[in-house]
């Protein structure tokens, strides 16, 4: 027996001495280790489809970040997951393997006393981590209450222990998150990674747990332990964490809320509270007194009269906000009119004065908050008195926030202030936003009217932004493209200098191997790779053509030559030319081809000797010195007009100052989609541009306007000094909309005591 014994103990992996279960009988050593390689093989496929996961969700963030430091680290993140998740791995399985063999040991359980520790202050990552690991115990005890409580009464029958729970227990909830919490560090992810694989493998893991559970206690019970078992949750202390739902009593009757309670969400009297602030500010004014007030009948009556006149009227001053008093003015003259001559004259209400009062205010603050266009404004005096239509009839327009005649007005002046920038509107978009207002100004308010209307314009700003995400999409892609071709091209540039330091070359061969070669070698390398066959072969020929390698087929080479200069854009009569000028040879096949377009027109029979002569030199091939003046002033391959005569090798830019470079520091630490104001220093107008994309290595940044169209391109030292010298200016992340914001405007405004105009 001791023999026997002693072999179950080496079976052990991690078996100690002074463990209780090497002390144990034969049969309980070796259902003890079936279980633990029955959770080690269950748990190590799930950790590692976890991992995958992981990778897999780091790509698709780095592809979504808006900036290139939060790629870096993703794709930083994606190498350390890959490089140690075998590490990872095998720190979770020993875990739950020395648990096992710690089973039923006295002094290794959880209830030690632990040493005192000095309070201190929580990180908000380590606090979210936990409660991540908190939220993977919890999730897991959820979804396997009954089968895990069976499996802790069956172990613990195994060992001769109380039932265990937590984390004495192997392969339970807490027992892996805590491996998990201690196998994190072997990856070394940032803080917010680390917090992606918790939620990750707690998904992975709460599919994988329950059919554990279920193999673990078949095991068991198939070697007769505990055959007739039926679970119960135990008492809990007071200060424990709820049981799962799958083993809690039933929840008692709810008892009735306290009627105190009841009153708890009633709407705060938003208008009575402007009211009481705007009779601050009118303290001392006199009030004009009238004979009667008008009724609400009377009021809608007026109010939709004054809103077909202005229908009518179509002059540009019916189109501006209106103040206070002219809304009071126009609005008593359809309250009194065809009243005769000495008749009582109605007015308004002290509550349906300060409503017209509010809502001119608050038209006035949304106006300051435009961008100064006559397209925006005008569609805000639209809607103003329809506004005010219902904010007369429907007292909810200052209580609720969610109300739609307030997020259709701040929807349309968005929209007006973003996608028009203030003087050039989209036409669909314009048309589309005064269908609507003549709508809102035709019908008669309504909240079914507002939501309507408020869900087309929404529609239409869908559209709109999903072309504008495709046009950027578009700008920024062929930036890449022109990134990536500019630096193929200085690798190009770096090779051909390297073999230009042993054997110089002059003439059409130096014209050529740096005004086209190098695109050649260029386009292979963006195609095909450095370590390409394509790229080694074109190596060969540019080694050949300086007569680094023989030539052991000249018209082999030739015709190689030409077909690759007709790749980058080049004539193939003019790359025929510059082959035979270089490499000559027997002349390659005929081709059928037009007469070129530059010779004279073929002398008659009988023709003098001057005309002989120019036919036939115009009718030669061109010499060296002409092709070479040719390839110095072709268009390179990607560049657009006007940057044939930029230099090849700039000189080295001078060195920024130190509030330049403090600016550049930060514009690389930008997230792309920020947005800056440009300035124009003649007449002051500002056009606000978004910066769609900038590379981390040359520095180029590409801005765009609201609806994706490229606007500048700019480096980001040329960037840095113009908002050193304030022709540009970051502009600040709005977290509240416009109207939010106009509405706060409204309520200081009313705070100030001297606000009143």
């Amino acid at each position: 027996m001791d023999v026997e014994q002693r072999q179950y103990q080496a079976a052990v992996p991690g078996s100690d001495s002074r463990s209780t279960l090497q002390h144990m009988p034969v049969r309980v050593q070796r259902l003890v280790a079936e279980l633990r390689a029955l959770c080690v093989t269950r748990l190590e496929p799930a950790l590692l489809d976890g991992l995958q996961t992981l990778d897999d969700a780091l790509y698709q963030q780095a592809e979504r970040s808006r900036g290139h430091l939060e790629q870096q680290r993703c794709f930083d993140s994606r190498a350390m997951v890959r490089c140690h998740r075998a590490a990872f791995v095998r720190l979770v399985s020993d875990h739950v393997t020395d648990s096992f063999t710690r089973l039923g040991d006295a002094d290794g359980s959880s209830e030690a006393p632990a040493a005192a520790a000095s309070l201190s202050l929580l990180d908000r990552n380590e606090h979210e981590l936990n409660a991540a690991l908190e939220q993977l115990t919890s999730r897991g005890e959820a979804h396997t209450g009954p089968v895990l409580a069976e499996l802790s009464y069956r172990m613990a029958v195994l060992v001769g222990a109380p039932p265990l729970e937590g984390d004495a227990l192997p392969a339970s909830p807490p027992n892996l998150a805590l491996a998990v919490r201690r196998a994190i560090p072997a990856l070394d992810l940032p803080p917010e990674h680390q917090l992606m694989l918790v939620q990750v493998l707690e998904r992975k893991l709460a599919a994988v747990l329950p059919a554990l559970y279920e193999a673990a206690n078949a095991q068991l019970l198939g070697s007769g332990i505990l055959p007739h078992l039926r679970a119960f949750a135990g008492a809990r202390p007071a200060n424990a964490p709820p049981a799962p739902p799958s083993i809690k009593a039933p929840a008692p009757a709810a008892e009735p809320a306290p009627a105190a309670t009841a009153t708890s969400h009633e709407p705060i009297a938003v208008l009575e509270t402007l009211r009481d602030l705007l009779a601050r500010q009118r303290a001392g004014e006199a009030r004009v007194a009238t004979d009667s007030a008008a009724s609400a009948a009377e009021l809608e009556i007026a109010l939709g009269a004054l809103q077909k006149h202005l229908v009518q009227v179509t002059d540009r001053a019916s189109r501006e906000l209106r103040s206070a008093q002219r809304l009071r003015e126009e609005l008593l003259a359809h309250l009194n009119a065809g009243k005769p001559t000495g008749a009582a004259r109605t007015g308004l209400s002290p509550e349906q004065d300060d409503t017209v009062e509010l809502v001119a205010r608050l038209f006035e603050q949304l106006g300051q908050q435009l961008h100064q266009g006559p397209g925006a404004t005008a569609l805000l005096g639209d809607l103003q008195v329809p506004i005010l239509r219902m904010a007369m009839t429907d007292r909810s327009f200052f209580e609720q926030d969610e109300h739609p005649a307030r997020h259709l007005l701040g929807t349309l002046a968005e929209a007006s202030n973003e996608w028009g920038d203030g003087k050039d509107i989209d036409p669909d978009l314009a048309t589309q936003l005064s269908r609507l207002v003549a709508r809102a100004q035709r019908e008669a308010p309504s909240a079914g009217l507002y939501t309507s209307l408020l869900a087309d314009i929404r529609h239409h700003l869908a559209q709109l932004s999903r072309k504008a995400q495709v046009t950027e999409r578009r700008q920024v892609e062929a930036m890449q493209g022109r990134e990536r071709l500019h630096q193929a091209r200085e690798r190009a540039t770096e090779v051909l200098a390297a073999r230009f330091a042993e054997a110089t070359p002059r003439g059409l061969l130096r014209a050529l191997l740096d005004r086209a070669w190098s695109d050649v070698l260029a386009l292979a390398l963006l195609r095909h790779g450095e370590d390409s066959e394509a790229f080694a072969e074109r190596l060969r020929i540019t080694d050949q053509l300086l007569g680094r390698l023989p030539v052991e087929d000249p018209l082999r080479l030739r015709l190689a030559v030409e077909d690759h200069l007709q790749q980058i854009g080049m004539q193939a009569e003019e790359a025929e030319q510059v082959a035979h000028r270089l490499i000559g040879g027997e002349p390659a096949p005929a081709r059928p081809a037009e007469p070129a377009a530059d010779l004279p027109p073929v002398p008659a029979a009988g023709a003098d000797m001057p005309a002989l002569a120019a036919y036939a030199q115009a009718a030669e091939p061109p010499s060296a010195t002409d092709l070479a003046l040719r390839l110095k002033q072709r268009q390179r391959l990607g560049e657009q007009r006007g940057q044939e005569a930029r230099p090849a090798a700039q000189a080295p830019e001078p060195p920024l100052g130190p509030q330049e470079a403090r600016i550049h520091n930060r514009l690389r630490q930008l997230p792309f989609g920020s947005w800056f104001e440009f300035i124009d220093p003649q007449t002051g107008a500002i056009e606000r541009r978004k910066l769609a994309w900038f590379s981390p290595l040359s520095g180029n940044s590409l801005f765009v306007n609201r609806r994706g169209q490229r606007m500048a391109e700019l480096n980001l030292r040329e960037l840095a000094a113009a908002i050193a010298s304030g022709r540009v200016r970051e502009q600040a992340t709005q977290r509240d909309g416009l109207f939010d914001r106009a509405w706060r405007a409204l309520a200081g405004s009313l705070q100030r005591p001297s606000a009143r105009a």
